[in-house]
């Protein structure tokens, strides 16, 4: 399988690029996406002409460290760039949300890992299988070995490393660590199993491994209920965007890219009402009052899934400035704030699509692929209600939750 990257010699450095250009870089992008989004669906992945356009502009580093050429930009952007990019293109939102936050994971990794990855090429991409479980390591000397099988890698096709997840166990089978291992391209297989109802063009793939070695500087504990855990990349990286805790506030990031796509639909489907008469008694859509709430309560439930969780970001990342900590209910309550968002996101879609009647259901139609990639996305576990919601209310009510690297 090939990927597109940059090579050695075609190192760039983006340290220079504050958000506002970085914003206006995303949003001069969306034509471009909306005219690429259906190549991208068909191919199931995305195409050159995509992943060497946002090499050009950067944008795939917009939260990599200004030390190895990043932009290196505040938490909020987290959500801001694949907003602004799922306006284009929810798939293209997608992959840029994964692989840009592997280039901030990084940055927790020691320095021996940073300089093995980024030295002799910072635009290098890397893919990741986050599951702990589909994982298994074992300790061996210098490092782990490292087996199993993980689903939904996105970006995979343009990636050469694997940022893979485990639960190392000791002789007796039991849990012991959960760790992040960085595995080179050469030491993972890639299966061609994206076929799917939408999300195409993020070619989320499933990989594989067996008895890998992963060497120490390679593997990092994710075991952050164990009090003497601590990252070492921080100590370089002193940012506080580095310090906001990614299985907190890791949905925010994609769900950004679904809020871009509610916002396309929205779009999309209001230019069609103004121009359009029913086929059969050639009304004016637009007059009809019961389309008039549709565009409203679309609208406003876009709109307000954006400002709840741009504000989880922007609270997020003011806490850790301040050299504080998240506690349990917090960190619950932007999980649950981020499944209620996409269930909102996706009434909004639905909604829209429903009033488009015929007109929707054609291949051709780019919002019947806006719809489609909605609802593909909703599988997500970070946006399940029934998973994300239940925890906070238990915490919210008196009880107690307990997670190993939450």
């Amino acid at each position: 399988m090939q990927t597109t990257q940059a090579t050695q010699h075609d190192q760039r450095d983006f340290s220079n690029v504050g958000y506002d250009e970085a914003i206006e870089r995303a949003r001069a992008l969306i034509p471009f996406l909306r005219k690429h989004a259906a190549a991208n669906d068909k191919a199931t992945h995305l195409v050159p002409e995509v992943v060497n356009a946002l090499h050009e502009n950067g944008l795939w580093r917009y939260i990599q460290p200004k030390v190895w050429g990043g932009m290196e930009l505040d938490f909020v952007s987290y959500f801001d760039i694949p907003e602004m990019l799922g306006r284009g293109d929810a798939a293209t939102g997608w992959v840029v949300a994964n692989l840009a936050s592997h280039h901030r994971g990084l940055a927790l990794w020691p320095k021996q890992a940073q300089d093995e990855i980024w030295g002799a090429n910072p635009d290098v991409l890397i893919a990741s299988g986050i599951a702990f479980m589909q994982g298994t390591g074992r300790k061996v000397d210098g490092g782990i070995e490292l087996s199993g099988k993980w689903g939904f890698s996105s970006g995979v096709n343009h990636s050469e490393w694997e940022q893979l997840a485990c639960v190392v166990k000791d002789a007796d089978g039991k849990p012991i660590d959960w760790v992040m291992c960085q595995v080179p391209r050469s030491q993972f297989t890639v299966i061609d199993d994206w076929q799917t109802l939408g999300m195409r063009g993020t070619g989320s793939r499933t990989v594989t491994c067996d008895k890998v070695f992963v060497p120490a500087h390679r593997a990092l504990s994710m075991h952050v209920a164990n009090p003497a855990h601590e990252y070492p990349g921080l100590k370089i990286h002193t940012n506080a965007t580095f310090k906001v805790p990614t299985p907190s506030l890791g949905g925010h990031c994609i769900a950004g890219c679904m809020v871009g796509n509610a916002t396309n639909m929205l779009e999309q489907t209001t230019d069609l009402v103004k121009q359009r008469s029913t086929s059969y008694t050639g009304a004016k859509m637009r007059d009809f009052q019961s389309v008039q709430l549709r565009v409203g309560m679309a609208g406003a439930k876009i709109d307000a899934v954006r400002v709840w969780l741009r504000n989880d970001c922007l609270e997020a990342h003011g806490i850790y400035r301040t050299g504080g900590k998240l506690d349990m209910e917090t960190k619950l309550r932007y999980k649950r704030n981020c499944a209620m968002g996409m269930k909102l996101l996706t009434e909004a879609v639905d909604s829209l699509f429903e009033m488009l009647g015929a007109n929707g259901i054609y291949d051709s139609s780019e919002m019947q692929r806006l719809y489609r990639d909605q609802h593909a996305a909703l599988g997500h576990f970070s946006f399940s209600a029934d998973a994300q919601l239940a925890p906070w209310a238990q915490v919210a009510l008196g009880g107690d939750f307990k997670s190993p690297t939450l």
